[in-house]
């Protein structure tokens, strides 16, 4: 029995109608008439030797050498598209997409887009905003901004620096805080992303740094960053903000920091690509980018006091 593989056209047919178990819906998805992808299927079972679906009245169901086939012929199409697809992107220096956390882009990162389409005019940037690490290589991303620890085993990693957090409010709210024990009788603002991440950034953390006990008055938890900086700009409450999710309200008076004592967060921000891929122009370019802003970061460090 040779082991010569059948035609391409004829494994894609018998691959997509044994995911369907449907001739129709197969050759609806591979743009071909029901005819031709079963006679692509008749010519697959001829090089087999043997049948590969049970022809029903109104439906198709697998034999044994399909069950045997299927899983091994999704498989393959799928390194296929996926190998098809990383290399593609070698030679596109064109686009470029990047994923971060949808705090951080919409906070961070997107507001100052501008500079880096301004200096690379010739880059098409994408922003792909979740918190689910996702695959470089299904998900046609380029980069990553990621926070945390988690480790990055074959990947070319770029530490961007580590984030710290203290109480802030917005200016009127601060004109009747004096002292940390004012905060207990305030609303605390919580952003839940941020306490499920690291709660050694969270109010838990700080009101037992400044011996305030635990903090026991009213909360408002939100369960974007976005929402919960939002609520803080608008006066609704104290927030324990992270910098790198409120670095623009706080240089442009939204928010202020009335207290110097600041916690440290055990997680850090780096940023991820698959190694090679880092000295390609584009992605050369925000690294560098990125790099050089993330300065303005660490700029806010200036007469902080960490506990």
């Amino acid at each position: 029995m040779s082991d010569r593989l059948p035609p391409l056209t004829a494994l894609r047919a018998f691959e997509a109608a044994a995911r369907y178990l449907s001739f129709a819906r197969a050759a609806e998805e591979l743009n071909v008439t029901p005819a031709a992808l079963s006679f692509q299927i008749k010519s697959l079972e001829e090089h087999l030797g043997q049948p590969v679906f049970r022809r029903l009245n109104r439906a198709v169901e697998l034999t044994e050498a399909g069950r045997v086939l299927a899983p091994g012929a999704s498989a393959g199409f799928d390194a296929l598209s996926s190998a098809w697809r990383a290399a593609r992107r070698l030679g596109d220096q064109r686009h470029l997409t990047v994923t971060s956390g949808p705090g951080f882009t919409s906070l961070w990162l997107a507001p100052r887009l501008f500079s880096f389409a301004a200096a690379h005019p010739d880059i098409e940037l994408r922003l792909s905003a979740s918190l689910k690490v996702l695959d470089f290589d299904r998900d046609e991303i380029d980069v990553a901004i990621r926070f945390g620890q988690a480790s990055a085993e074959g990947l070319y990693v770029k530490p961007l620096g580590n984030d710290w957090a203290t109480p802030m409010m917005a200016p009127a709210l601060a004109e009747r805080i004096s002292a940390p024990e004012d905060l207990k009788n305030c609303v605390l603002l919580v952003d839940e992303v941020t306490e499920r991440v690291d709660r050694a950034i969270g109010w838990a953390s700080w009101f037992k740094a400044a011996g305030l006990g635990q903090p026991d008055q009213q909360i408002a938890s939100f369960n974007t960053p976005d929402l919960a900086v939002g609520a803080a700009i608008a006066g609704a409450g104290a927030l324990m903000g992270r910098a790198s999710l409120t670095e623009g309200a706080l240089r442009d008076g939204r928010l202020v920091m009335p207290f110097d004592a600041t916690l440290s967060s055990t997680n850090s921000y780096r940023l991820v690509c698959p190694e090679g891929t880092e000295t390609r122009p584009h992605v050369s370019a925000f690294l560098d980018w990125i790099e050089t802003e993330f300065l303005e970061i660490r700029s806010l460090e200036t007469d902080r006091r960490f506990v």
